[in-house]
């Protein structure tokens, strides 16, 4: 009887499994709501989930934007209840607080003490934080790889203690953060030696010198709407590792043809170029931006109306590479300029064109001898590529 008993098994069930058993199951749940209840079971499997949770987003967030959203009530923030979580979900490795326009610079308080993990943050319109916000950011989160500070109050001083103290950054989204200027991107472009993408759209106060020396690790570069200077577009190219650039509607800001320094062979590498609305871009630059960037596959001109017959020519014959171009209300694009395209550009395969002085006979000419370019009369307003932000 005493030997039976020792030969039974002893009871097992899911409870006695150690917490990393619980980590590897609750990787595998594939459903949403499975990964919600699974922390309902009891305590310890709430803290698994919540050790688990490597991702925060708010219903708020512009990041989730879409018709129902749209419909709803936007919910407010506050410090104590992103305090809250912050305490409950400290191993995040992306937070996007986008759209809390409420939040003050008090609610990145935490992120000094649970912000260690934290890779990604979006604070995409929160308008309450300013460079205060930023120190607590800098302060706690430095392993961070991306930040999006779109519309956000802050100044050269908060952007300088996050780079010298994230020195991971990566991408980095100013976007419309009208206190920034050369000074602090100088900061970020000396400090972060792994920055890849950069978006400094609409910041008045930046002329591209502060880019001067910077990495070659610098692929992804939006500057639209920015008072750039011939000697700020030599800064932004001078890394030498440009795959993509937006410089588009600078024709009230930028002195002379300073874009032609793009085409002078530090942009060997360029693939996708946007100048729309750049219009006092002439001949020459276009010339010498097609013969310098070869491997150019995306090239946006639409509204330059200074690009005449002999920049169309320059393209036709250098731009080998060339795949899809935008030449959208180009008023001096004629049938010759387009006869130079039809007859260069052999791997063109999308052509965006509308509103432009074209005969019909030209373009029914163009359509027959290149069947297989795409015509498409749509104006696109951004061809930035997926893979930043």
């Amino acid at each position: 009887m005493e030997m039976g008993s020792r030969n039974c098994p002893t009871p097992t069930s899911i409870m006695h499994l150690p917490d990393d058993c619980l980590y590897f199951i609750f990787q595998w749940l594939d459903c949403g709501s499975d990964r919600e209840s699974f922390g309902l079971t009891c305590h310890r499997w709430l803290h698994i989930q919540n050790s688990s949770r490597q991702s925060l987003m708010f219903q708020c967030s512009l990041r989730l934007l879409n018709i129902s959203s749209l419909s709803r009530t936007s919910t407010t923030i506050n410090p104590s209840h992103l305090y809250r979580l912050l305490n409950r979900f400290r191993h995040l490795q992306s937070l996007s607080l986008s759209g809390c326009m409420e939040l003050p610079d008090s609610g990145l308080t935490q992120l000094q003490y649970f912000g260690s993990k934290l890779q990604a943050l979006y604070l995409d319109c929160c308008f309450g934080i300013t460079d205060n916000g930023l120190s607590f950011v800098a302060s706690g989160c430095h392993s961070l790889t991306i930040i999006s500070l779109y519309r956000c109050n802050v100044s050269d001083l908060g952007l300088e203690f996050l780079a010298k103290s994230c020195l991971a950054l990566r991408d980095v989204n100013l976007s419309y953060c009208s206190l920034i200027s050369d000074f602090g991107i100088r900061a970020l472009s000396r400090n972060c030696s792994q920055l890849r993408a950069v978006r400094i759209s609409y910041c008045r106060n930046v002329n591209g010198v502060g880019f001067k020396g910077c990495s070659q690790t610098l692929t992804y570069l939006e500057a639209e709407s920015c008072k750039l200077e011939p000697e700020g577009i030599e800064g932004i190219i001078s890394g030498g590792g440009l795959e993509y650039l937006n410089v588009s509607s600078l024709s009230w800001c930028i002195r002379g043809d300073g874009l032609m320094a793009i085409g002078s062979g530090f942009c060997t590498r360029l693939r996708i170029l946007s100048f729309r609305l750049c219009r006092t871009i002439g001949d020459e630059s276009i010339a010498m931006i097609a013969k310098g960037c070869s491997l150019l596959e995306e090239w946006n001109l639409a509204l330059c109306h200074e690009v005449k017959l002999q920049g169309w020519e320059s393209i036709g014959s250098e731009c080998g590479n060339l795949k899809t171009l935008h030449v959208n209300r180009c008023r001096n694009l004629c049938d010759r300029g387009l006869e130079a395209l039809r007859d260069g550009c052999k791997r063109l395969s999308v052509l965006h064109i509308n509103r432009c002085r074209i005969s019909s006979t030209a373009m029914e000419l163009f359509k027959q001898l290149r069947g297989n370019v795409e015509i498409k009369e749509e104006e696109v307003m951004c061809i930035a590529p997926k893979w930043a932000f």
